[in-house]
């Protein structure tokens, strides 16, 4: 049994059983891949998948039990790795980012500059994706960090750190009705047709739940998972925009007006997570630090020793978190 041979078999289980995107994947031959599995089969004496001629059709419950195994194997052979590396060439290594646009355009900027002048021979990878998409992401390896609003709580193999809360505003033109009131309302806002995020990103669910609970029912014209377009088509005229706040620079946006909307919505609160199990290099340490000082090694350890989520509360109990 290979190390190899084990990382073919979970790769094709994450590309729907496709060998040949598999094969891509690990930059090898589809036919390699094939005669390794089998190879594997032949060796345990059970077949990890199940085929019909030469494609495979589904996983066999052997194999989804050497399939769960064997993710775990690889998980603590790249944690080895990990190890070799801080030890050998502490100052370089490579990191893994998913994230949404307001994150990756809006907070990381300055936070990734800190971090590269720290680790100047670190390589950053930065992936966008939706809130799933991110999770899922940090959930099955593909990135060292997920850092998102929404959606990672449903991964029960992820550990989330509080980074810190935000709020909206609401963008509109100038002169719009809207900046004659001496105080922005659901109801006001309500009455116009809204420009805002997709469902599922940049706490866009606590939104939807603000208005629900006054019995409003604001007709949303359209939606977009950047905030940057979404402020394009408000300029257009398309209606009122509602984004997160730190999404508005008024030296940028001069012919926005930005109302406060604090009042009107609960505060949302960004997260970083990543793997349970997964051994953490310095340079990891110190970026999760630079995004949110109060994480602390110290404290960052203390969460990952936590066995409950009243544990990781206990944790961060006397943390205020930042509001941006």
């Amino acid at each position: 049994m290979k190390l190899q041979q084990l990382r073919y078999i979970c790769e094709v289980a994450s590309n729907n059983l496709n060998v040949s995107t598999a094969a891509q994947n690990l930059y090898t031959s589809q036919p390699g891949v094939s005669k390794q599995i089998r190879l594997l089969e032949d060796e345990l004496g059970v077949e990890v998948f199940t085929r019909n001629g030469k494609h495979l059709t589904q996983i066999t419950p052997a194999g989804q039990e050497i399939l769960n195994i064997a993710r775990e194997m690889l998980r603590q052979a790249e944690n080895i790795r990990q190890v070799g590396e801080e030890y050998s060439n502490p100052k370089s290594g490579k990191l893994a980012i998913a994230t949404t646009h307001t994150q990756a355009r809006y907070r990381l900027p300055p936070v990734i500059d800190a971090f590269r002048q720290h680790y100047p021979d670190v390589t950053l990878h930065l992936q966008q994706g939706t809130p799933q998409q991110i999770a899922q992401m940090a959930s099955n390896g593909t990135v060292d960090f997920a850092i998102a609003t929404e959606a990672m709580e449903h991964y029960s193999n992820l550990i989330l750190l509080p980074c810190y809360r935000w709020n909206r505003s609401v963008i509109v033109p100038k002169n719009h009705p809207l900046t004659r009131l001496p105080k922005l309302t659901l109801e006001a806002i309500a009455d116009y047709p809204l420009v805002t995020y997709v469902f599922g990103f940049t706490g866009r669910s606590r939104l939807d739940e603000a208005f629900q609970a006054r019995g409003l029912n604001p007709k949303v014209v359209f939606t977009a998972t950047d905030a940057d377009v979404i402020k394009t088509y408000v300029k257009l005229g398309m209606g009122v925009g509602i984004i997160a706040h730190m999404a508005y620079e008024p030296e940028i946006d001069t012919d926005l007006v930005a109302l406060e909307a604090g009042h009107l919505f609960e505060s949302s609160t960004t997260k970083i997570a990543f793997r349970k199990g997964m051994w953490l290099r310095s340079f990891m340490f110190d970026f999760m630090k630079d995004f949110a000082p109060h994480l602390t090694r110290a404290r960052v350890e203390a969460a990952i020793l936590a066995d409950t989520p009243e544990d990781l509360e206990r944790v961060f109990l006397n943390v205020e978190l930042p509001v941006l």
